[in-house]
């Protein structure tokens, strides 16, 4: 099976990603929060208003403790407590539409996000993917998103709101007792220091963490994906020991994270909670020496006691921080990541009207995950309008890199690739490929109804354009016998259907697309003989009008194409009709004879 790497050019390893030392991947979030700053704003609202309110409520603790409890003053007690009440009131009505803005802007955000990310991963070209397996992207989109979701829906409301209280309840300190204040100041470095420290390593712990996962969610979409092929080797086994220890890997990343932020809450809240008990000693003797009331010193301990809390959920938070950190900059990656096929500044357009002229021009090019082997070499042909190409040769010789050039999954290192006299590396990818029709060999039916597959050659085709492409690739009849005909749903990968039926419902798409350049992977290859045959006819209609190049491996195709090229080791090695290639004698004549006695030219 493939193994995953993530090495590909502005695409480093997990290995060799920096690890950075604080939140700032952080601020690549602003652009996707600055749209919804009015929601912003009220949680920010909310979230001051509450943190005064609960800054409010020692005073009035003061206020009670000073008055004693006596029955002279039991109705300024009453309403204290009347008051105490009220704001309780006020702090929970404030707390729960805190807790709705900033949970709907978490929400909004990530929605925003996992769009982005989509959008810019589905039009990355195959040269992207080389290194960089589907499931670690899915990974990114889900597990990464939903740790950036809790931060940004939680974990940050709560930062901010115990920064807010934090410096809150210090200042009240201050104002309350600077002396006491003074000896809880002193522990502030004492504090800090561990949270910097532990944090740094809590938030490298975390993107391995999440590097592991990322693993092993490749790892069991690929192998899910091809379940049957694994299930047909009795692979089962190596894959579950595989899966299991990529589990346990990323168990025992977790197991680090974890224990790291514990070290980090023991600390800080020893720290923490040891000044109070030394703060509320030495405010018992200030009281019994009369240079402090009871009442504040009560108020002192409540605020000492809020910055505590706050310290102590700030260190947890950090931990959540760092972890969000690491799973932004994992998004931002993506974001950001180099398409290897790059769109000019200014494309150029495309020919008008489309005919359907392709020209190679001594065109060389090499895979990037195989550079030290040359995929095509020198290859120059011209393809006429409405001509008839068929691409033989055995495996490896270059026919399907012929295709994926021509639809500008990759460029050439050299040479030039023109339709209609554009090149194709200064035309836009997307303009470019509007023009080219693709069956391939292996066709991808999506789990959508018939009908839909169908129409995903062209979105804005009708019902009966549909059905009119249904029938030219013989599909027509086997749609319609569906249980729910052509609102039938096929199934994930079309296992509803046969091997022939899903390509002719490809072949049916090809021929919706109506566009002047058809590419076929040999796309008869699936059917029956009868299906053969009407799909072939349907094919040769279509063919007329249309610049048509065909991986043969059948010779009955061969024989109908008005030329062949002949291809071995990224060279072309012959070229002409298919008797006078058999007369030349060669590879091709070699190829034709291995048809002749009951074999076939080879798949690429």
């Amino acid at each position: 099976m493939r193994q995953e790497t993530t090495d590909q050019p502005g695409f480093p390893r997990a290995d060799e990603r920096k690890k950075s030392k604080s939140v700032k991947p952080l601020a690549a979030l602003w652009p996707f929060v600055k749209p919804y700053r009015t929601l912003v704003l009220l949680a920010l609202g909310m979230l001051l208003l509450a943190a005064c309110l609960t800054l409010l409520l020692p005073m009035a603790l003061r206020r009670v403790i000073d008055l004693g409890f006596s029955a002279d003053n039991l109705d300024k007690i009453d309403q204290y407590f009347i008051a105490m009440i009220a704001v309780a009131g006020a702090l929970a009505v404030a707390t729960a539409a805190r807790f709705y803005y900033v949970t709907k802007l978490g929400e909004r955000v990530i929605a925003d996000v996992r769009a982005a990310v989509y959008h810019r991963v589905i039009g990355l070209s195959p040269a992207f993917y080389e290194r960089l397996q589907t499931g670690e992207v899915l990974s990114r989109l889900t597990t990464d998103a939903t740790v950036i979701q809790s931060v940004v829906g939680s974990s940050a409301s709560i930062a901010l709101r115990n920064l807010l209280i934090l410096f809150g309840a210090s200042a009240m300190m201050f104002v309350t007792s600077p002396k006491l204040t003074g000896i809880v100041l002193l522990a502030v470095p004492a504090t800090v220091f561990p949270i910097l420290v532990l944090g740094r390593r809590v938030r490298r712990l975390s993107r391995i963490s999440q590097d592991r996962v990322a693993e092993a969610s490749a790892m069991a979409s690929e192998t899910l994906m091809a379940a049957q092929t694994v299930q047909a080797y009795t692979h089962e086994g190596r894959s579950r020991a595989r899966f299991a220890g990529l589990i346990e890997a990323s168990f025992e990343a977790a197991r680090k994270r974890i224990l790291a932020r514990t070290a980090l809450t023991v600390i800080v809240i020893f720290i923490v909670f040891a000044v109070i008990v030394g703060v509320m000693w030495m405010g018992a003797r200030s009281v019994i020496s009369g240079e402090t009331s009871a009442g504040e010193l009560g108020q002192f301990i409540f605020y000492a006691v809020f910055v505590a809390g706050a310290v102590a959920a700030l260190s947890e938070v950090w931990g959540e921080l760092q972890r969000a950190a690491g799973a932004t900059e994992r998004l931002i990656e993506l974001l950001t990541a180099e398409d290897p096929i790059r769109a000019p500044a200014v494309p150029a357009p495309p020919a008008e009207p489309a005919r359907g002229r392709v020209q190679f021009d001594r065109v060389c090019f090499r895979y990037p995950s195989r550079p030290e082997t040359a995929a095509l070499s020198e290859i120059s042909f011209d393809v006429r309008p409405g001509e008839t190409v068929a691409l033989v040769g055995p495996s490896g010789a270059g026919k399907t890199t012929i295709f994926q050039l021509l639809l500008r999954f990759y460029d050439p290192d050299s040479g030039r690739i023109l339709i209609d006299g554009v090149d194709a590396a200064a035309a836009d990818a997307a303009a470019l490929r509007t023009r080219i029709a693709l069956v391939p060999q292996e066709p991808v039916i999506f789990a959508d109804t018939a009908r839909e597959n169908i129409r995903f050659g062209r979105p804005d085709a009708t019902d009966a354009e549909i059905e009119a492409a249904a029938r030219a690739a013989a599909a027509h009849d086997f749609v319609a016998a569906l249980p729910q005909g052509y609102d039938t749903y096929v199934g994930e990968r079309g296992v509803m259907l046969s091997g022939g039926q899903r390509q002719r419902l490809a072949i049916a798409r090809a021929i919706l697309r109506d566009a002047p350049v058809l590419l076929l992977d040999e796309a008869t290859s699936a059917l029956d003989a009868e299906s053969e045959r009407l799909v072939q006819q349907a094919v040769e209609r279509l063919s007329r009008s249309r610049t048509t190049l065909v991986i043969a491996h059948r010779l009955a195709t061969v024989k109908k194409a008005d030329r062949i090229i002949v291809l071995d080791q990224g060279r072309i090695v012959a070229e002409g009709p298919h008797d006078r290639l058999v007369a030349e004698g060669g590879l091709y004549a070699r190829l034709a004879r291995l048809q002749f006695a009951g074999g076939a030219i080879a798949a690429e």
